[in-house]
């Protein structure tokens, strides 16, 4: 088997597909790309069992066939090379590959491709599509509140709720929760689903920026995306997922709109004076001030900066951890932000104070009780 490729091509592909190979020393095949030609067309596979990237580009090639290459080595010899022609000779029954670029001629031993293990096809699959941009968005607003808490495996993903009306996807990790709907995509019948996080970071870094359609097919047990070349496969996580709106708090009487970047440059210089293990904040809301503190007692680090905001209800002071407002300022858009608030022990919620019409952002995040300093 032989074939002749271009080194940056082939490099991109492979990098986009890399993510979903393993290093497991059970099944060492698992860090092998699959390389598969059949008619002109290469098909690069790479899974670790539980996720499955596959992605295919044009080659010179007369004859058919498949290997087994070894990632890592083929990844950091390709990233050295200029862009230029490169060509893959495949003894058919040892699996040895001989690469030559240039003046330089590498070899490295492969597998027999029958024995990698076969990507799953889609079976008895519903199915919606969605464009890129919308997909992008809702991972990017909720992968980050996911839990990687292994005990609560439920918690480890996003969960997608379709419906004839939205789409709505959350992620939680018990501190923070992330509840992002789409009113301008819809599903034919009502379903939900619990798709990985390594799944979502790998189909956010390969989607593309234009918008393009995304086919997602799914049934009992795996997700199917489907774009351009690039097909991802998923092993939905199979548990039951808690009842996130049951935590949302529905009567709020304290409510604070603050400008977004400020409140979240504000935080960050006072996180730095928190302590390193609770990065506690109090925020005391009086009247149409916001005062922003922190102190570490260990150091005698404190730090209290005082803010203007739009505020409707009782005054209030309440702890939370810094670096939770500060992901979810991050990971919300627009000018201003309102906070609403019941009393110091219930939840706080974050909502962009202009939504776009299509979607609906709202931002969950537990208080930490305060020590009385003043």
């Amino acid at each position: 088997m032989r074939f002749i490729v271009s080194t940056s091509t082939l490099l991109k592909h492979l990098q986009t597909v890399n993510g979903a190979s393993s290093s497991s020393t059970v099944l060492p095949i698992l860090e092998n790309f699959l390389f598969e030609i059949k008619e002109g067309n290469l098909t690069i596979s790479a899974t670790d069992l539980q996720t499955s990237m596959t992605t295919s580009l044009p080659v010179e090639s007369k004859e058919g066939g498949k290997v087994a290459v070894p990632a890592r080595i083929l990844l950091d010899t390709l990233k050295t090379l200029p862009d230029q022609p490169i060509s893959f000779n495949i003894d058919d029954n040892s699996f040895s590959i001989e690469i030559s670029a240039g003046d330089g001629k590498y070899k490295l031993s492969g597998e027999n491709g029958d024995d990698f293990p076969k990507i799953p096809v889609v079976e008895n699959a519903s199915s919606v599509n969605l464009p890129a941009s919308v997909l992008t968005e809702a991972i990017t607003k909720t992968i980050f509140a996911v839990s990687n808490d292994e005990l609560r495996p439920a918690m480890t993903g996003v969960f997608c709720q379709l419906s004839d009306q939205h789409i709505t996807f959350v992620a939680t990790d018990a501190h923070k929760l992330v509840r992002y709907r789409r009113m301008d995509s819809k599903a034919d019948k009502t379903t939900s689903f619990i798709l990985p996080k390594k799944a979502l970071t790998l189909l956010k870094a390969a989607l593309p920026n234009g918008d393009i359609n995304v086919s997602v097919d799914y049934n009992a047990t795996s997700a199917f995306f489907k774009f351009e070349n690039i097909h991802l496969v998923c092993r939905l996580i199979d548990e039951r997922y808690p009842d996130y709106e049951a935590v949302i708090p529905a009567n709020n009487p304290n409510k604070l709109v603050i400008d977004r970047a400020l409140f979240l440059n504000t935080l960050r210089r006072v996180v730095i004076f928190a302590n390193k293990t609770t990065h506690q904040v109090r925020l005391k809301i009086n009247g149409s001030e916001l005062n922003i503190s922190s102190e570490d007692l260990d150091f005698a680090n404190e730090a209290h900066e005082r803010l203007s905001c739009q505020y409707e209800g009782e005054d209030l002071e309440i702890g939370f951890n810094a670096r939770f407002l500060i992901e979810m300022l991050s990971n919300l858009s627009g000018e201003e932000v309102t906070l609403e608030l019941s009393t110091p022990n219930r939840a706080g919620l974050l909502i962009p104070q202009t939504n776009d019409e299509n979607e609906d952002v709202l931002m969950l995040v537990m208080p930490v009780m305060l020590n009385n300093y003043n």
